[in-house]
């Protein structure tokens, strides 16, 4: 998927993202602000096996309501990069890890 398709599968994407990690302990008050979503796109490598492009890889902190329903979450996000790049071929990969966000202003 060509460098321009990306940036704009990335704007798309930015809100949807935002309501698929949602949960009661970072709730969605509509108003990105810098670090509440971090979106990844890798695009089909020459070596890459899978044939999926982009994968998007979506980084949110664990919480207990959250992991409770990752694969939901997944599929939701999944539909929307499907929907919003017109491709069927793509990948999404949501992680969880324990963590802990700190902006700078």
């Amino acid at each position: 998927m060509p460098g321009p398709t990306l940036r704009e599968l990335r704007g798309l994407l930015a809100h949807l993202v935002f309501l698929v990690v949602e949960c009661p302990e970072e709730p969605c008050d509509g108003d990105l602000r810098p670090g509440d979503v971090a979106l990844r796109f890798r695009p089909l490598g020459p070596l890459d096996g899978s044939g999926l492009d982009p994968v998007v890889e979506v980084r949110s902190k664990w919480s207990a309501s959250r992991a409770a329903h990752r694969q939901e979450r997944g599929d939701r996000l999944c539909a929307g990069v499907r929907s919003a790049s017109g491709s069927r071929n793509v990948g999404v990969y949501l992680s969880l890890p324990a963590a802990t966000w700190a902006p700078g202003d």
